[in-house]
């Protein structure tokens, strides 16, 4: 007899099987074997909310076979994903697999890389199914559910038919819908800066003192400033100089260009940079985007393909934390490629900023730090090379050792006043004893330089940081004004979501879960509730009529507080803090109620239509786009 041990695909069948001798027969369930209807609701609002789940259509012949296999087998084990899907799942396969006589077979085991010592590791630690984990799932599932089904005729009687809504995806439309219309109320302002070039570098005019005359139209003090927006996921910043005129900066420019200048002080300090912890599938997700323009669903699809084949740790994961296996082979990795100096004396240990929702206990990590990228490359292809390489390069250089950059800035004073005020000879014994005093000077421009002294984790993991070496100042050294000039500068608006900000936003505001992020973005994409234009997501005039919609009839649903909140519930359910039906009552009775008085008196939306500078050739009219 032999055991069956049952995963969600064959890669990872086949992955799995070169590690576990013949007693084993490994097979895949192609996913979710069962799942709630698509033509109906499938979920019983008036007892408990209970789940009407069917088996899926196309799993019949899977299922028949793994029926065939459990009544011979010794054991059923049950290994899909360590997280609250994959144990729902498992939940399935052990429901539609138990027969008379063989309960007592079933075995969970969770492992987070597919090698040969994680799974024997995972064997020796068999449970059982975990009640509150699938608990968690299936409320997750009817919750999505509801919202889904109840508010899509909505939107089809109110907006226009074949639309949809989800609750969190909704969010997410909405935050780029409300960026898009921050964006067209922000008013850009002009302002300028100052350059002038003193041995042959370019300084920055910081800060202009009370000692100018008035037709110069400058305030005294330091002549940047800040300030703040109230945008709808926080607080946006803009930086400018009150330098806000062409004629001012010009009178300016032309005060600068007639005075002598020294160095006031020259500051000099040693900093560390310390390398930042792995990855979890949100960091993953975000860097993808930057460095290789993955879109959050092609990351994922790598990344489990990468998993599957045992090249990378479990890749849905809140956790910054690698096993201490794991750092001892990165550490002796690192001494035995670049020398001990690479590694700080004691292991590094990092701490989430977010909380830990997902169940995976480690952050993405390579499984053996002795495989490179290249060996990746040739085994699968190069999108799962360069992502490979990107995980590889992040785990390692999280055990390497500070970078230490040397940074100097550079403080030049104008040393002489206005014409017509008394002024000091450069250089002469009156003009060192003002800069000791400290006596009022007009301007002060400052520049800064930096030399890496040290490389530490900047080795494998180079972060875009290059040496700008600055020539020898001295304090008191007088210096040349080569040229200056003035710069025209406008007050950026707030920039459009890309794949990494929502991302981002999303893990901030404790929107959906790390195993979620892509598959929302893919949703609203697919149904052009938005676009992409340079990367950058744009929201159609169907996305803005949804928002519009639900925000105006559901304001406390389709908002970050409602769905960060619900996703605490969730994990509660998880915890086996608190039991899902009754959460669910809370949030349907209200819900359904003002799904009656919405449907009422609720108004249609328009959908804004695009009008081209073309006219129709049959009636003259202007073409829009439809």
């Amino acid at each position: 007899m032999k055991n069956l041990v049952i995963v969600e695909s064959p890669t990872k069948a086949r992955t799995i099987g070169r590690f576990l001798g013949p007693d084993y027969d490994i097979q895949a369930s192609m996913g979710h074997i069962m799942d709630l209807p698509k033509s109906k609701l499938g979920v019983d609002v008036d007892h408990n909310f209970e789940p009407l789940y069917e088996v899926v259509g196309d799993k019949k012949k899977i299922i028949a076979a793994l029926k065939a296999s459990a009544k011979t087998a010794e054991n059923i084990i049950l290994a899909t994903d360590p997280d609250r899907e994959g144990e729902a799942i498992a939940a399935h396969v052990k429901e539609v697999l138990t027969l008379k006589g063989n309960e007592g077979k079933f075995k969970r085991i969770v492992f987070h890389e597919i090698t040969k010592e994680a799974i024997e590791e995972a064997f020796t630690h068999s449970r059982a199914v975990d009640t509150n984990l699938v608990d968690a799932q299936t409320a997750r599932r009817v919750l999505d559910r509801l919202v889904g089904y109840k508010l899509s005729p909505l939107l089809w009687e109110k907006v226009r038919r074949g639309l949809s809504a989800g609750r969190v995806q909704s969010v997410a439309l909405r935050l780029i819908v409300e960026r898009e219309r921050e964006i067209g109320k922000f008013t850009k302002e002009p302002y300028y800066t100052i350059t002038a070039v003193f041995e042959k570098v370019p300084f920055e005019l910081i800060e202009i003192d009370g000692n100018l005359p008035r037709q110069l139209g400058v305030k005294a003090g330091k002549i940047e400033s800040q300030s703040s927006l109230k945008l709808y996921d926080g607080d946006y910043s803009v930086t400018k100089t009150t330098l806000v005129g062409l004629e001012q900066a010009e009178k300016l420019l032309a005060d600068v260009k007639i005075r002598s200048y020294a160095v006031a002080d020259v500051i000099q300090k040693e900093a560390k940079r310390s390398p930042a912890a792995p990855y979890t599938t949100s960091t993953l997700q975000q860097d993808a985007s930057r460095k290789l323009g993955f879109a959050g669903k092609r990351t994922m699809s790598v990344a489990q393909k990468l998993y599957e084949e045992g090249f990378i740790t479990y890749h849905r994961t809140d956790s910054v934390t690698m096993s201490v296996s794991a750092v001892v082979a990165s550490r002796d990795y690192i001494v035995k490629t670049f020398g001990e100096k690479y590694v700080p004396e004691k292991p590094r240990a990092y701490m989430a900023k977010q909380k830990l929702a997902q169940e995976a206990h480690e952050a993405i990590r390579p499984t053996k730090f002795g495989v490179m990228g290249d060996a990746v490359t040739a085994d699968l292809g190069r999108d799962f090379g360069r992502l490979y390489e990107l995980i590889w390069r992040r785990a390692t250089a999280s055990q390497m050792s500070d970078a230490i950059i040397e940074s100097t800035t550079v403080l030049v004073h104008s040393i002489d006043s206005h014409p017509g005020v008394a002024t000091t000879t450069i250089g002469s014994p009156d003009s060192i004893a003002s800069l000791q005093n400290d006596s009022p000077r007009n301007y002060r421009f400052k520049a800064n330089g930096s030399v890496l002294v040290f490389e530490g984790f900047l080795k494998i993991n180079p972060q875009a940081l290059g040496d700008n070496k600055l020539p020898v100042f001295k304090a008191q050294q007088d210096v040349d004004l080569l040229e200056a000039h003035e710069v025209s500068h406008e007050t950026p608006p707030p920039p459009r979501y890309n794949d990494a900000s929502l991302i981002k936003t999303l893990e901030e505001k404790g929107i959906g879960r790390p195993s979620t992020y892509a598959s929302i973005i893919s949703t609203i994409e697919t149904r052009r509730y938005i676009e992409r234009v340079e990367s950058r997501f744009i929201p159609t005039p169907v996305g803005m009529a949804v928002t519009d919609f639900l925000v105006t009839n559901f304001a406390d649903i389709d908002d970050i507080p409602f769905t960060a909140n619900m996703e605490d519930e969730l994990d509660l359910v998880a915890s086996g803090e608190k039991k899902w039906a009754p959460m669910m009552k809370a949030f349907y009775e209200p819900f359904e109620k003002k799904l009656k008085e919405v449907k009422g008196d609720a108004k249609r939306v328009k959908i804004a239509t695009e009008m081209l500078d073309e006219a129709c050739p049959e009636c003259k009219s202007p073409l829009v786009i439809r």
